[in-house]
């Protein structure tokens, strides 16, 4: 039962990540509504974030060089207009951060600190601290978005249902706030809910991400793109921990290798680029090496060895507490569910394909990662284009009165769990016919039961891309399809689902 109403003259914010945050201070005088189900700083990806933002900070680099090397790990999807903002902005988002505040790593002379990372052709990645750049950019913001008068913050606050009037148009949202629910009309609404690795049994991501924007999206009617493209980290620390900690990429990028149980080093038997192969690679063989029996860890004893808690602190924290001392010991390392290509499909700014609803960050789809993120592109993305829909949202004008609308059904655990155990099993490193149709067998069996909960549709949309997508490209691998034959996007709303996916050239 609705036991409030308010009308809010700005955009409602969704998410209070990077991307979400951005959006509000680029809203700016526009007053900004921001709803977030955690504590800032809690149950969002950035925060987490270690690697740093990848852009052509140095003499030596150019954002035409980035954007190669993001298209090429796209592996043939990425929009060429999508990546060329991404890079060209790219370095201006990071030094706005610093403006903010964000302490980026530094040489003597002020420049910044720049790592290689696996698929880069230069060094361009800024970090914080060697792992920390997440925690300490989300510190910054955080602390202008609190000074911020123009912004609202509710915390413990949950969308339960986007709202929308007799056009279809988006006009706010229904919220679970402090337990109670509330009606808010507002001007529009920026999705900011990140990406869907608590759909999964075995991910790097806050249990809170778990694709229910984009379930809310879809069941509004809106536009999904590429949902069958996961990235899965091929570093997750294997303590058996939900989530897994991460051994981010920056430690392969300083010399680490990746050896099995016989302390070989396998990674030439699979890239010629070793342990810097793209991500889906690496997850590729890290998978195989362990499914053959041989495990799989990560040896940085002599790339970082004594150095390990001044360099990497959060990894040394995580091994440490599982009684591994990175130092002298090989790191047990499994994929993970790490990051969402697919999301709500946007164009450039932000816009979505219902009026008055946007997107930014790992919840958008713009085209920009193509089938495989490269890394160190997301706290980028989230920065770039969740400013570029907040300058949009500041200037969109109320909509209709909201058609009465009730919360969409919430998924029990126990359900849940069948659901991450279900899409770990058939829709992860490696897939085919038969365990996607088993999945989707299983989302169907919990439809049946616990009607369209948001996370399920998320799952649903991402198990049936996946099957109807025969062939085999970046994040998604098919056993039965292991060749790359169609080089062109999905798109999928809920009525074309059962019909069949249209596919899109960019």
């Amino acid at each position: 039962m609705i036991e409030h109403r308010i009308t809010f003259d700005g955009p409602v914010i969704l998410g209070a990540g990077l991307a979400g945050l951005t959006a509000a201070l680029a809203a700016a005088p526009r007053r900004a509504l921001v709803l977030s189900p955690t504590p800032l700083a809690t149950g969002c990806s950035s925060a987490w974030a270690q690697g740093g933002m990848a852009a052509a900070l140095s003499n030596e680099d150019a954002p035409a060089l980035h954007a190669a090397d993001t298209m090429a790990a796209g592996a043939g999807l990425c929009d060429p207009a999508a990546v060329a903002l991404l890079t060209t902005e790219g370095p201006d988002a990071v030094r706005a951060l610093a403006a903010l505040g964000a302490p980026f790593d530094r040489q003597a002379n002020g420049d910044f600190v720049l790592s290689l990372e696996a698929a880069h052709a230069k060094a361009r990645v800024a970090r914080v601290g060697g792992d920390g750049a997440g925690a300490a950019i989300m510190a910054a913001v955080i602390a202008a978005v609190r000074a911020a008068p123009s912004i609202e913050v509710r915390e413990n606050a949950r969308a339960r249902r986007l709202l929308q009037d007799a056009t279809g148009r988006v006009v706010g949202v229904l919220a679970e706030v402090g337990g109670e629910l509330v009606e808010i009309h507002a001007a529009s609404v920026i999705l900011a809910t990140g990406g869907v690795g608590g759909l999964y049994a075995v991910t790097t991501t806050p249990a809170e991400v778990r694709g229910e924007g984009l379930g809310l999206a879809a069941l509004a009617g809106a536009e999904i793109a590429d949902p069958e493209f996961v990235q899965f980290h091929p570093t997750a620390i294997d303590i058996g921990r939900d989530p897994a900690p991460l051994a981010t990429e920056a430690l392969r990028g300083e010399g680490a290798i990746l050896r099995n149980t016989d302390g070989r080093a396998f990674m030439a038997d699979y890239h010629t680029a070793r342990e810097l192969a793209p991500r889906d690679v690496v997850a590729r063989a890290i998978h195989a090496e362990r499914s053959a029996g041989r495990g799989a860890f990560l040896d940085a004893t002599t790339a970082v060895g004594a150095h390990f808690p001044q360099e990497f602190p959060a990894v040394f924290a995580a091994c440490m507490s599982a009684g591994i001392d990175p130092r002298i010991q090989p790191i047990p390392v499994t994929p993970a569910v790490h990051y969402h290509m697919g999301g709500v499909a946007t164009d450039l700014d932000g816009r979505a394909s219902l009026p008055g609803l946007l997107a930014a960050g790992e919840c958008a789809s713009t085209g920009v990662h193509g089938a495989n993120r490269l890394a160190s592109n997301s706290l980028l993305e989230a920065a770039v284009f969740g400013a570029r829909a907040g300058r949009v949202a500041r200037d969109l004008a109320m909509g209709g009165e909201p058609l009465p609308a009730e919360p969409t059904p919430d998924l029990p655990d126990a359900a849940l769990q069948i659901l991450r155990r279900a899409m770990s099993r058939d829709a992860g490193v490696i897939r085919d016919a038969e365990g996607l149709s088993r999945l989707v067998t299983v989302i169907d069996a919990l439809q049946t039961a616990h009607g369209l909960a948001p996370t399920l549709v998320a799952a649903g949309l991402i198990a049936r891309a996946a099957l109807a997508r025969e062939e085999s490209r970046g994040g998604h691998f098919r056993r039965d399809f292991p060749a790359a034959t169609l080089a062109e996007r999905t798109f999928i709303t809920l009525d074309s689902a059962a019909a069949g996916l249209r596919y899109a050239a960019e």
